[in-house]
């Protein structure tokens, strides 16, 4: 089971300053999504850890914070050898995996961490990030995001420069969080397979964030991977009307509709006082099945997104919950063979075409 997207090292920033001391990952730490226990309970044997920085920061300060993520990720993997294992290659997942460690590879979440610099980008895949999604929620100079005013219509002549740039590196292009216009660009511009490190169908839940469904044919001919998010806005429509009624309830009261802790604030008062719909393990498995569906059963995989977003689908609460998805994948006729696809074989693959495609 490889996972294509957890926040955990910036939710250790906001939680105690990455202080591993005061938390430690070895044991339960219940104020999270992830600890190294319940990784076990869950049958992770890789994650793609996210050296996520707000996409709000400057040019400088979103590289600075970007490699202090790099760093505590370096430090967790040495404070827990025997149970983490840094890698950069499907050779080290698998080792790794023999050694019974799990594999920790890192994915930067938006263009603004190379602070418009190809040598940022170049300096960031030495130390050890093997993807990067193109933008988060605010666009960058070149390149549009799903959750902001399109500017160019898709990527910059830049843009394509940064993806035939990371083609040449051997870092995937995630096209998570970027416009459709951008994926559709990305997919005909690059020259190695791209992913979506956690994203879900947008023929299934109607918001920005997921793939429609042409972008998924494409990504099929492409040889990429969707990687299915588990954030109830993303998969479940009754999730994604009600949070978008809170954003108009705050944009009425003078509020900016992408104040994340305002919105967070509501969001938890309205669930207290009852009515709010609950996204399940059914709803995700629903977005599972489309992509297999219109993409094919070698271009779908996992990305939790876990402590990246307050809540998560019921049976789904923290990373211990894989196990039941692919119980109820496996109710739906999806096949053991099916199942290590969608867990680890499809982006071990992806990652070893990027590798294979590296130039120097």
């Amino acid at each position: 089971m490889i996972d294509g997207h957890n926040d955990l090292a910036w939710a250790m920033r906001q939680l105690c300053n990455y202080d591993l001391d005061r938390y430690d990952l070895g044991g339960s730490v219940p104020e999270l999504h992830t600890d190294i226990p319940r990784l076990r309970a869950g049958g992770v044997t890789g994650q793609f850890w996210s050296v996520y920085v707000p996409s709000t920061m400057t040019d400088g300060e979103a590289v600075r914070a970007t490699l202090e993520q790099v760093d505590f990720i370096r430090r967790l993997v040495a404070r827990y050898p025997d149970d983490l294992a840094l890698a950069t290659t499907v050779d080290e997942v698998a080792q790794a995996r023999r050694e019974g460690r799990i594999a920790s590879l890192m994915g930067m979440e938006g263009g603004h961490s190379i602070g418009g610099s190809l040598a940022v980008l170049r300096v960031m895949y030495h130390l050890g990030v093997r993807y990067m999604t193109l933008t988060h929620n605010d666009n960058v100079a070149w390149a549009d995001s799903a959750t902001d005013v399109p500017v160019l219509g898709g990527l910059s002549t830049f843009g394509e420069e940064v993806v035939g740039e990371m083609n040449r590196l051997g870092m995937l292009v995630d096209l998570s969080h970027v416009s459709t216009d951008v994926m559709r660009q990305a997919l005909a511009v690059t020259s190695r397979p791209v992913i979506f490190s956690h994203s879900s169908a947008r023929a299934v839940c109607d918001v920005p964030r997921n793939v429609p469904d042409d972008v998924l044919r494409d990504l099929a001919r492409n040889g990429g991977v969707c990687m299915v998010t588990f954030v109830p806005d993303f998969v479940s429509p009754a999730v994604a009307e009600w949070i978008e009624e809170t954003r108009q309830l705050m944009a009425a009261d003078g509020f900016d509709a992408g104040n994340s802790k305002e919105l967070d604030r509501r969001l938890l008062l309205r669930a207290a006082a009852g009515g709010a719909p609950v996204a399940t393990i059914d709803d995700v498995a629903d977005h599972m099945d489309h992509v297999r569906e219109v993409a094919g059963i070698d271009h779908v995989g996992v990305g939790g997104d876990y402590d990246g977003t307050a809540w998560m689908p019921s049976g789904l609460d923290d990373v211990s919950g894989y196990q039941r998805l692919f119980a109820v994948l496996a109710e739906r006729h999806w096949s053991p063979d099916d199942l290590d696809r969608l867990s680890q074989a499809n982006v071990v693959r992806a990652l070893g075409d990027a590798e294979v495609g590296r130039r120097s």
